[in-house]
C-alpha cells in the first residue's frame, strides 16, 4: 500500500466517526494547549523579570555591610577605593533608605526617602524634569535639599512646583531643588513615589553615623566579576569576616532568576505533559476498539493480498493523524490562550518556537508510539479467523 492511500483511508475513518474522533483528539488538544500556554506564560514572566532587573543595571554591584563597634566601612574610604580603581569602576553612591511621612501644608503622604550621593541619578540613568540633583556641597554642608518623584509632586503640589518651594520630612523643612522625570505613571508605590536627599542628611534623620549600603557601577558588564573580586578583598581587609558584608551583582540575580524560571517551566511543562500521556492512552484504547470493530475488514484485505506491513501502516497512520490533528488544534488554542492570558496579567507572553515544535513533535510521537500496539495486533490477525468474526 502506498503512503498516500494509507492517509486517505485514515481520513475516511476519522471523518466516518466524527464525534468519536473529536473526543479522542480532545485529550491531545488539551495537553498540547496546556504545554504551550504554561511555557509561553513562564517565558513571558521570565522576560518581564529580566527586563526589570536589566533596567536596574547589569553593570551594577550592590554592597551591604554590617558595621560594628570596631569594624566600620567609612564612606570616604569607599570613595577613595573607587577612585583608585577607576579602570574598573565608573563610580559609587551610598544609599540609606527609610520610610517617613512627608507634608506640604495640610496634605501628607508616607513614602520612602533615600539618602544618596551626588552621582546617584547619573549612575542609575535617572533624568530630571526640572532643577538639579543632590550636589557635593549639599552632602558636605548637610543641607536639607531634596529631589521629588512625580507622584509626590502630584499628591502634595497638584503637579506644580516653583523655585523655593519646601516640604516637611519627619518634621524638618527641606528645599525642593529638583523633580524627576516620570518613570512609572506616577502611581503610589511605583518608582515615581520617592524622595532623594543627601546621604549625610539621611544619616542624621535616621540617627546613624554609618552607611551600610552602596551601589558600585563598573565601566562594562564584562568587568563585573573583576569588580566583585576587588570589592571582596577591600571589604575583607576592613571587616575581617565574610559574614559582615555581602557583594552581589545584577548579573548574579539574573542568572538566579533564569535558573528558577527554567526549573519552574520544566516542572509546569512536565505536569501539563501528563495530559499528553493520558491522551496517548486514550488514542491507543480507541484504536484497539477500532481493530475489534474492523476485524472482518482486516480479514478481507488480507485475503485480497494485503501484507502485514500494509495493515500496520494503516492503523499507525490513522492513530498518528488523529494525534497530529489534535496537536495542531492544541497549538492554535495554546497560542491564543497564551497571548490572551498574557494581556490579562500585563505580561508580553507568546509561545516560543521551541515549545510549539516540542508539543507538536510529542503529539506526533505519541500517535506513533501508542498506535503501534493496536496496529501490531491488527497486522497479526489470522485472515481466516478475521473473516469468521461477526
Amino acid at each position: 500500500m502506498k503512503l498516500g492511500q494509507a492517509f486517505k483511508l485514515a481520513w475516511q475513518c476519522i471523518l466516518g466517526s466524527k464525534m468519536r474522533s473529536f473526543l479522542t483528539m480532545l485529550g491531545m488538544i488539551i495537553g498540547v494547549g496546556s504545554v504551550i500556554t504554561l511555557l509561553g506564560l513562564m517565558q513571558g514572566v521570565t522576560n518581564y523579570l529580566v527586563d526589570t532587573f536589566s533596567e536596574m543595571g547589569t553593570n551594577n554591584i550592590s554592597v551591604t555591610v554590617k558595621n560594628t563597634d570596631t569594624r566600620v566601612v567609612d564612606v570616604d574610604d569607599v570613595y577613595e577605593f573607587t577612585k583608585e580603581n577607576s579602570a574598573i569602576f565608573t563610580g559609587v553612591t551610598p544609599s540609606i533608605a527609610s520610610s517617613y511621612t512627608v507634608k506640604n501644608g495640610s496634605s501628607s503622604v508616607s513614602t520612602t526617602v533615600t539618602g544618596v550621593g551626588e552621582d546617584y541619578l547619573d549612575l542609575n540613568s535617572i533624568d530630571l524634569a526640572w532643577g538639579r540633583s543632590v550636589s557635593y556641597a549639599d552632602i558636605k554642608n548637610r543641607y536639607n535639599a531634596c529631589v521629588l518623584g512625580t507622584y509626590i509632586v502630584d499628591e502634595l503640589y497638584d503637579g506644580q512646583i516653583s523655585a523655593g518651594d519646601t516640604i516637611r520630612i519627619d518634621g524638618q523643612i527641606f528645599t525642593i531643588v529638583g523633580i524627576l522625570e516620570e518613570q512609572d505613571d506616577s502611581t503610589e508605590g511605583s518608582t515615581d513615589d520617592c524622595i532623594y536627599i543627601p546621604y549625610s542628611v539621611a544619616c542624621r534623620l535616621a540617627g546613624s553615623t554609618n552607611i551600610s549600603s552602596y551601589t558600585f557601577v563598573v565601566n562594562d558588564a564584562e568587568l563585573v566579576t573583576a569588580g566583585e573580586t576587588l570589592l571582596d578583598n577591600f571589604l575583607y581587609n576592613i571587616m575581617r569576616s565574610e559574614d559582615l558584608y555581602n557583594v552581589r551583582s545584577m548579573t548574579e540575580l539574573l542568572d538566579t532568576i533564569n535558573s528558577m524560571t527554567t526549573l519552574m517551566s520544566t516542572i509546569l511543562g512536565g505536569i501539563a505533559g501528563i495530559s499528553l500521556l493520558v491522551a496517548g492512552i486514550g488514542i491507543m484504547n480507541i484504536m484497539l476498539v477500532s481493530v475489534v470493530e474492523r476485524t472482518k475488514e482486516i480479514g478481507i484485505r488480507k485475503s485480497l493480498g494485503a501484507k502485514r506491513r500494509d495493515i500496520m501502516w494503516q492503523f499507525v497512520i490513522e492513530a498518528t493523524s488523529i494525534s497530529m490533528l489534535g496537536g495542531f488544534i492544541g497549538v492554535v488554542i495554546g497560542y491564543v490562550a497564551t497571548v490572551t492570558l498574557g494581556n490579562m496579567f500585563g505580561v508580553e507572553a507568546a509561545p516560543t518556537t521551541n515549545s510549539i515544535v516540542l508539543a507538536f513533535g510529542v503529539s506526533a510521537a505519541i500517535g506513533i508510539g501508542f498506535g503501534y500496539a493496536p496496529a501490531n495486533k491488527a497486522a497479526r490477525l489470522n485472515p481466516i479467523d478475521a473473516l469468521r468474526s461477526e
